[in-house]
């Protein structure tokens, strides 16, 4: 009889299977949903400021996309585990962020140049250009497009 090397077998109980997984237990997770809340009511609060609203919408924006960049990195670390994988992940994630960059950098000139070669035909189905004009102190900043405008206008003129 020839002596073959058999692998021993193990039993892998309930807990085996989470013995990889995150490090520190559910207190770790308790504490990223904390933050995560934490992150929501600040979003809430910077959304419904009507003064950053008025005053300096960019920087509404611009604190409300900080916000959601942090809770989508706790999401996607920590429930998705991509804390703990090992660093095959970052020859997924690299190749596929600098592919994704290089498209928005090239599509965005051509998306803002679309309508410079229209040919007469595009041009007749497609929508007027909007062009805002500049409110001057005094001027009225409502529309008057409904019929009785000019009715209207003509009488407010003809009285003063």
């Amino acid at each position: 009889m020839t002596d073959h090397a058999h692998p021993e077998t193990h039993d892998h109980g309930p807990d085996d299977a989470h013995e990889h997984h995150a490090p520190g237990g559910v207190g770790k997770y308790v504490i990223v949903f904390i933050a995560l809340c934490v992150l929501t009511g600040i979003s809430f609060a910077v959304g419904n400021s009507h003064s950053l609203r008025e005053n300096s919408p960019h920087a509404m924006w611009a604190m409300m996309m900080a916000v959601s960049c942090a809770k989508a990195m706790l999401v996607i670390l920590f429930f998705m585990h991509i804390l703990w994988e090992a660093n095959w992940k970052y020859v997924l994630t690299i190749p596929a962020s600098m592919m994704s960059l290089f498209l928005l950098l090239m599509l965005i000139p051509d998306i803002g140049r679309r309508t410079d070669k229209y040919s007469e035909e595009r041009w007749y189905y497609a929508p007027d250009p909007v062009v805002e004009k500049p409110v001057a102190a005094g001027e009225h900043t409502h529309d008057h497009d409904h019929p009785h405008a000019d009715k209207a206008a003509a009488e407010h003129g003809a009285k003063h």
